[in-house]
C-alpha cells in the first residue's frame, strides 16, 4: 500500500507523520536535516507516494534535497494548508504533521513551484544589494538628523558630495565629530559594498539573454529585469501571459456573496519585490521616460481618466504581461505593443 508523509518543518526539529490505508501508522520527530529525514522515511515508509510540507524559510533547501534523495517531495502553499490544519483542536507540530499527511492522502492541496538554486542565488544578490542601499540611506538620514540638532544643516547632495559636506561642517566640532565620523565611515564602507554588488548585478544581467530582452523596454533596468526573469524562471510555467499579472498580485480582488458583488483593491499576492519593481518601472514610463511607445501612450490616457496611482498599477500589470510574452517568444520590445486596453 502507498504511504503518505506529512512534514512540519522547523529550524531544529521536524515533526513526521505517516499514513497508510486511511490510518496513521507512525508519528515522531527528527532533526531538520533532509538526509536524516530521507533515511527515516525509507525505513518507516518504504512505499512513499507523497511527502508534503509547507512553504517556509527551509522549503527550497528541503525540496531539492529530498528530491535528490529520490523522494516524491511536494511543497504546498502554507495559506491553503492553514484552513485544514486549523480544524485540529490543539495547535501542535505533531497535529500539523498529521494534517499535512492527511492532505497528502486525500490529494486536497495546491502544489507550489519551487525555484532552483541558481535563481535563488541571483535573487539573493538583488536582495543583498537592495538592503545595503536602504541601510546607506538610513545612515545618511540619521547623520543629517544628528547634525541638525546642533544647527549644522547638511546641504543637498549624494555620494561623495554628501561626505564632503559632512566633513566640512565638522571641522570645528570636536565633540560631535567623535560621534558622527564613525557613522560616516560605516556609511562610506556600505556604499562601496553596495556599488560592488550593483556592478556584479549589471554584469550578470548583460550576459543573460532573458535580461537583455527585458531591458529593451524603456524604464526597465537590470534590477527589474533580473528579478522578473528569476521569478518567472521558465516562461512555460504560465500557459497565458495574462496570468502573470494575477500571480504577482496586480489584479483586483473580487467579493461576491448574495446581492453583494464588488471589486476591491489589488490582491497584493505573490512576489512583493517584483511587484514593487514593476510599479517603479511603470512610474518611470509615465513620468520620466522620453521614449514614446504604445504602452506609455495607453498609460497616459488612462492616467487622465482614473488618476496616476491606478494608472501606474494598470501599466505595471500590462508590463508584466508584455515581459512574459517577450520571454516566451524571445523577441525584443516592440513600441507599438500595449496601445490597446
Amino acid at each position: 500500500m502507498d504511504d503518505y508523509i506529512g512534514l512540519d518543518v522547523s529550524m531544529k526539529e521536524t515533526a513526521v507523520s505517516i499514513r497508510r490505508g486511511g490510518k496513521r501508522v507512525w508519528r515522531g520527530k527528527c532533526p531538520s536535516d533532509p538526509k536524516l529525514i530521507a533515511d527515516l522515511i525509507r525505513k518507516r515508509a518504504p512505499s512513499a507516494k507523497r511527502v508534503i510540507f509547507e512553504t517556509g524559510p527551509l522549503s527550497i533547501w528541503f525540496y531539492h534535497a529530498l528530491c535528490a534523495e529520490g523522494l516524491p517531495a511536494i511543497c504546498i502553499d502554507a495559506r491553503h494548508a492553514k484552513a485544514a490544519l486549523d480544524m485540529a483542536a490543539n495547535k501542535t507540530d505533531a497535529n500539523d504533521a498529521d494534517g499535512l499527511a492527511h492532505l497528502a492522502e486525500v490529494g486536497f492541496f495546491r502544489e507550489v513551484r519551487v525555484k532552483g538554486f541558481d535563481s535563488m542565488l541571483t535573487r539573493t544578490l538583488v536582495a543583498a544589494r537592495t538592503r545595503l542601499v536602504r541601510i546607506c540611506t538610513e545612515l545618511s538620514n540619521q547623520i543629517r538628523g544628528l547634525m541638525k540638532t546642533f544647527g549644522l544643516v547638511v546641504p543637498a547632495g549624494k555620494g561623495s558630495t554628501f561626505e564632503k559636506n559632512v566633513r566640512g561642517l565638522l571641522v570645528d566640532q570636536n565633540g560631535l565629530s567623535a560621534i558622527v565620523l564613525p557613522m560616516l565611515e560605516a556609511w562610506r564602507s556600505l556604499r562601496i559594498r553596495a556599488a560592488e554588488l550593483g556592478r556584479q548585478l549589471v554584469a550578470e544581467a548583460r550576459q543573460n539573454q532573458a535580461c537583455r530582452i527585458l531591458m529593451s523596454i524603456p524604464g526597465v533596468g537590470a534590477i527589474t529585469a533580473t528579478s522578473f526573469a528569476t521569478a518567472i524562471e521558465d516562461p512555460n510555467n504560465f500557459k497565458r501571459s495574462r496570468s502573470v499579472g494575477a500571480w504577482l498580485g496586480l489584479t483586483t480582488r473580487r467579493y461576491q456573496s448574495g446581492e453583494v458583488d464588488y471589486d476591491g483593491h489589488i490582491s497584493r499576492r505573490g512576489d512583493r519585490q517584483v511587484r514593487g519593481l514593476l510599479f517603479e518601472a511603470a512610474t518611470v514610463i509615465l513620468t520620466r521616460s522620453s521614449a514614446e511607445s504604445g504602452l506609455r501612450t495607453w498609460g497616459l490616457k488612462l492616467r487622465e481618466r482614473v488618476g496616476f496611482k491606478r494608472a501606474a498599477v494598470a501599466v505595471a500589470r500590462k508590463l508584466a504581461v508584455i515581459m512574459h510574452a517577450m520571454l516566451k517568444t524571445g523577441t525584443f520590445f516592440d513600441r507599438t505593443v500595449g496601445a490597446v486596453a
